[in-house]
């Protein structure tokens, strides 16, 4: 059985692999995957909505090539190196149960969003460091001896990487604190100090560049985002059930919360004593690494939508509880089940890639998708010529920015979302500049009348798609300040009085004498 397990995952690995990478090439840049690539054009020690792990991968892919491909191969094989990481740590964290190993394996490379996913964000960094953090600290829970800090040390080394890669990482440090309160040792905080003190240099350079940078990460995560409270409700729970259901799939989900875990779930191999044992460490750990962030998740969602890409960086771990937790013969049925929603993702994605982008024009994401598939045509149809390309979103200058491989800026206020066009975009060199607007949206009238001299509105149409084009001539910087940025100043950059700043990008800029602060 475990040869034949082992066979079926190699052939897996070979197959999603190929599926993956055709996917990859086929798919264009979607408007989150450019914004990130533009990080990579213009690096830096951090960006604005999110610390900067993604922005250098993509920094040392672009130093090689900017094919679609490329740029999305790190995504492209995380399954498979995630797969091969817990096949390799399996055995030594259950030796009782190694024969188990390829298909706790098969089900991290076949987790439905790992099947298709191969879209290049912050998360694609957060969830390898994050994994192999979280395993580390499986590792230095099963020693408990001497070598012990070691494992704890490389724990934190990888929770500072996910701590670059997005803010989230905190709910992994924060299970680390649980599962060692969990184990009412004096010496589990010295370990669990170790971990955290890894993760100083990260947690001081972003304090660092923020400091001189208006605090954008701040900013963005816990206030600029947010809307009004709505209260407690019910539909954002059951978005989040619903998530949980298709991440990690009923039948994990049943297996997970059926009952209250007992040592013996941990025996059903056979091993009884060693599986008791177990439970009281590397199976505890675990479970805490599963439970604390999906329930802190799911408190969340009383008051916010919780996004599919927010667990992602805690299935694998979900999915090695439920491998603990299965009977011998029931395992390979998870296995099958996997495999057949693996197959009917994949069979989707074939007839989906045969129908032609009219297929979506009754869609209001119609003329989004066709600017995706079709950048150039749009901006030949636009004619800019020597005036400057702007748009008024962000996704739409991104992607246009990427196709063209030259940076698009954003006129207008824009949204909360994105706003790292602040620190590339200085506003006051294009005055004087005639400017032109490609737009998936009718302006309102006079809308940019203020910021030119003269303007005039075009449209025209695109495979069955409305597009407008806004041409101005001679723009007043002057006058864009006082009414656009001014606005954006109060709404966006109004930092409390107990951040220390050193630089602010912003206000330097355009208010000079001026703090950018509430």
């Amino acid at each position: 059985m475990a040869h034949a397990a082992q066979r079926l995952f190699y052939t897996v690995v070979g197959l999603t692999l190929v599926f993956r990478l055709w996917l990859a090439a086929a798919m264009p840049i979607t408007g989150d995957e450019a914004y990130f690539i533009w990080w990579g054009w213009i690096p830096d020690w951090g960006f604005y909505d999110h610390p900067p792990m993604i922005g250098w991968w993509l920094a040392a892919l672009l130093a090689v090539g900017d094919a679609e491909w490329w740029l999305r191969l790190p995504q492209v094989v995380q399954p498979v190196l995630l797969a091969l990481a817990v096949r390799w740590a399996w055995p030594r964290l259950w030796p009782e149960q190694s024969e188990r190993r390829d298909w706790a394996a098969l089900l991290v490379l076949l987790a439905p969003v790992n099947v298709w996913n191969v879209f290049v964000t912050t998360d694609t960094a957060l969830i390898y460091c994050a994994v192999l953090s979280g395993l580390a600290w499986l590792f230095a829970s099963r020693e408990q001896g001497g070598n012990a800090w070691r494992w704890y040390v490389i724990a934190g080394v990888f929770l500072a990487g996910a701590v670059l890669s997005k803010y989230f990482a905190a709910l992994l440090g924060f299970a680390y604190l649980i599962d060692v309160l969990c184990r009412r040792t004096a010496g589990a905080f010295a370990w669990l100090a170790i971990t955290y003190a890894a993760t100083v240099p990260a947690l001081l350079l972003m304090a660092w560049w923020n400091a001189g940078n208006c605090w954008p990460n701040y900013m963005f995560n816990f206030v600029n985002r947010h809307g009004a409270h709505s209260g407690i409700g019910i539909e954002n729970p059951l978005i989040y059930a619903a998530t949980l259901a298709y991440v990690l799939t009923p039948p994990v989900l049943w297996l997970l919360f059926r009952r209250r875990p007992t040592s013996a779930d941990f025996a059903l191999a056979g091993h009884q004593t060693t599986a008791s044992a177990d439970f009281s460490t590397v199976d505890r750990s675990l479970a805490t690494l599963v439970a604390v962030p999906l329930l802190l998740f799911a408190a969340l969602s009383l008051f916010r939508t919780v996004g599919l890409h927010w667990v992602l960086a805690f299935v694998p771990f979900a999915l090695l509880l439920a491998v603990r937790r299965l009977s011998d013969p029931a395992l390979p049925k998870l296995a099958w089940f996997f495999m057949g929603f693996a197959a009917l993702h994949l069979a989707v994605a074939l007839v989906v890639s045969r129908l032609p982008l009219e297929t979506w024009r009754s869609s209001k994401l119609y003329p989004g998708l066709v600017l995706t598939f079709e950048s150039r045509t749009l901006v030949e149809r636009a004619a800019p010529g020597d005036s400057l390309l702007v748009s008024d979103g962000y996704s739409n200058a991104v992607i246009l920015g990427y196709n063209l491989r030259r940076y698009v800026p954003v006129l207008g206020m824009a949204s909360s979302h994105a706003r790292h066009d602040d620190i590339l975009t200085d506003w006051r060199l294009q005055d004087g500049r005639d400017i032109t607007v490609l737009r998936k949206t009718a302006p309102n009238p006079d809308e940019y009348t203020a910021w030119f001299q003269s303007v005039t509105t075009d449209s025209f149409e695109y495979r069955g798609a409305p597009y407008w084009v806004v041409r101005g001539r001679g723009f007043d910087y002057a006058a864009y300040r006082d009414s656009v940025l001014l606005e954006v100043r109060r709404r966006y950059y109004a930092l409390p009085h107990w951040l220390p700043q050193t630089s602010c990008y912003f206000c330097d800029r355009y208010f000079q004498g001026a703090t950018c602060t509430r």
